[in-house]
């Protein structure tokens, strides 16, 4: 290939922008990033944005390098077979590579009353919406939170802090990710703010109305405003141009994360599905995917063979309002153990994890190439033998 090299990166969030800087290594690679928001957002203080005391986003000048492109549009469809981008704008982008990283949102509830009556969190404009509308509450009027993962139980007590009646609507377990010392750690925290967590079977919301919500037990209950965390959805850009994808959506890859389809389309973030066994939807994961996404298109240009993915963790830290946090510690291959750190010297750990991430973006923009990610999980790689029907299925 000779001439400018084009990679469009679609999608400006932590795997996107990451992508789109440590593409910038090479002198003849031009990168064009595609996003519908001229801000970055910080997804992982959006329940800051709810509480009201963080705005959630930061100037893409900070973040992204000087030789990266950004187009504010929305992309509605990729021809793979002429290797260009539609906009919504009515124009086109082309491509020598692309990279698919348009990320998650909120998932379609699939309960009566809840796409009209519940406030979904999982955007920025989601969490905009919810604001004005918590600002208008009383302190005295209940708040329902529908689903207990890390956005539920940070948004949970976030508005506890504040003096709100909130109640926890598990469907099932408080904090399903967590050990049960970390749970109890959690469970300890929200009801010291007066959070009522109603767990098991029969909490799961069946419908929700105006003002309440009913559970699978056949309680129901008194609910100004409903908040809805339960799951993330990933946009079906990908089905829609015809590429192969999971059952929910996130685009089929090898551990290269090169498409299932198409060589020259690699993707990264939540919206990856690398080998049909999708990492968890987070930030953590998402900044390791979006620099081996370029590594791999890198790689491509280079004419040298893609290395495969090996990413691990290190556990999940959940804020508990803004003078606590338990962070929970997980073996590499994302198995929670019985190890964590609560009060407020998780919560000064949360809060560096949250600014080094911008601080990561910001200095792969200005270095290409320096981010490093050195949790390793050996593990994947026997699963990966097992489900191929190499050794037995023990994990």
């Amino acid at each position: 290939m000779t001439g400018s090299i084009d990679v469009v990166v679609v999608g400006g969030g932590y795997a996107g922008v990451l992508a789109a800087n440590r593409l910038t290594q090479r002198d003849d690679v031009t990168v064009t990033l595609i996003n519908p928001r001229p801000t970055f957002v910080e997804r992982i203080r959006l329940h800051q944005l709810v509480g009201g005391s963080h705005q959630a986003v930061v100037d893409y000048r900070e973040i992204l390098g000087e030789r990266v492109r950004l187009v504010v549009d929305t992309v509605t469809r990729i021809d793979a077979a002429q290797r260009s981008v539609a906009l919504a704008s009515g124009g086109t982008a082309s491509y020598d590579y692309l990279v698919y990283a348009v990320g998650s949102g909120s998932a379609d509830p699939g309960v009566p009353g809840a796409g009209e009556f519940a406030y979904p969190v999982a955007t920025l404009e989601e969490a905009r919406r919810l604001r004005p509308v918590l600002d208008a509450t009383p302190l005295t009027a209940g708040v329902t939170v529908v689903g207990a993962g890390a956005t539920g139980i940070e948004i949970a007590a976030e508005l506890a802090e504040q003096g709100r009646r909130v109640t926890v609507a598990c469907g099932g377990a408080l904090g399903p990710y967590l050990h049960p010392r970390g749970r109890r750690s959690v469970a300890k925290r929200l009801a010291e703010f007066g959070v009522t967590v109603l767990e098991g079977p029969h909490s799961k919301v069946t419908a929700v109305t105006p003002d309440s919500v009913r559970l699978s037990g056949g309680h129901t209950l008194r609910s100004t405003v409903t908040i809805w965390t339960a799951g993330f959805g990933v946009p079906d850009l990908a089905a829609r141009s015809g590429l192969s994808t999971d059952a929910v959506g996130r685009l089929l890859t090898d551990e290269t994360l090169t498409s299932a389809d198409d060589m020259r389309i690699v993707a990264a973030g939540d919206s990856a599905a690398p080998s049909d066994l999708p990492l968890r939807m987070s930030c953590q994961t998402a900044r390791p995917l979006g620099a081996h996404a370029a590594d791999t298109v890198l790689a491509r240009i280079a004419g040298t063979q893609p290395a495969a993915i090996d990413v691990g963790y290190f556990g999940q830290c959940i804020a508990l309002g803004r003078r606590a946090a338990t962070l929970q510690v997980a073996s590499r291959d994302d198995t929670a153990n019985r190890f964590y750190i609560g009060g407020r010297l998780a919560a000064k750990i949360k809060e560096i994890a949250c600014r080094n991430v911008v601080k990561e973006l910001a200095d792969e923009a200005r270095k290409p190439g320096s981010f490093t990610w050195g949790f390793k999980d050996s593990k994947r790689r026997q699963l990966l033998r097992a489900e191929r029907g190499a050794v037995p299925a023990t994990l």
